[in-house]
C-alpha cells in the first residue's frame, strides 16, 4: 500500500494528535504555547511530517535541515537532515509507514542524520542508516546513524 507523507500544520487539531504519541513533550508544549499566544487556529511553520489513515495521524517524524557550518559528520561538510521524533502507533507498525516517512526524508537528497530511540537500530539499518565512528565531545552519550547519499561520506 502507497502512504502519503503529508507536512503537518500546527494547529489545536494537530497539537491534540500527538497526544497519542510517546515522544509527546516539550516541542509540542512550546508549540501550543505559542497558538494561545496568537489566539489563533491559523497554522504555525513546523518540522513535522506525517501519515494519515483516514482523519487520524498515525505516524510522524521531524525533520531539522542544519547548516553546514555545524556539519561534524559529513564529508565534504555540507548541510544535512537531522530525524527526530520518528514514531509510528502501535496498531500501525510494520505495515512500511515508518519506512515510507524515511523514504521521504531520502527525497532530499542531503545526507541524514539520527539518534535512534530504544530497539530501533535494526529498522535503520534495514533503511541504510550506519553507526559513526564515535567522538566522546560531539556525539555526548548518543549513538548518532547516518544515510549517506551518492558522494557523501563520514567525516572521521
Amino acid at each position: 500500500m502507497n502512504y502519503e507523507v503529508k507536512h503537518l500544520k500546527i494547529n489545536f487539531k494537530t497539537l491534540e494528535e500527538f497526544k497519542k504519541f510517546k515522544e509527546y513533550g516539550i516541542q509540542e508544549l512550546s508549540m501550543l504555547e505559542e497558538l494561545h499566544a496568537k489566539i489563533s487556529d491559523n497554522e504555525i511553520n513546523s518540522p513535522f511530517y506525517g501519515i494519515y489513515f483516514g482523519n487520524s495521524l498515525v505516524a510522524r517524524m521531524s525533520l531539522y535541515k542544519r547548516n553546514k557550518q555545524y556539519d561534524q559528520y559529513f564529508k565534504p561538510p555540507q548541510t544535512y537532515i537531522e530525524v527526530w521524533k520518528l514514531e509510528v502507533l502501535s496498531d500501525f507498525q510494520r505495515k512500511g509507514l515508518g519506512q515510507t516517512l524515511v523514504e521521504y526524508a531520502k527525497s532530499f537528497q542531503l545526507p541524514i542524520k539520527t539518534s535512534p530511540r530504544v530497539k530501533s537500530s535494526d529498522f535503520w539499518s534495514k533503511m541504510g542508516f550506519v553507526p559513526v565512528t564515535y567522538d566522546i565531545d560531539r556525539d555526548l552519550g548518543e549513538n548518532p546513524l547516518i544515510w549517506l547519499p551518492n558522494g557523501v561520506s563520514e567525516q572521521k
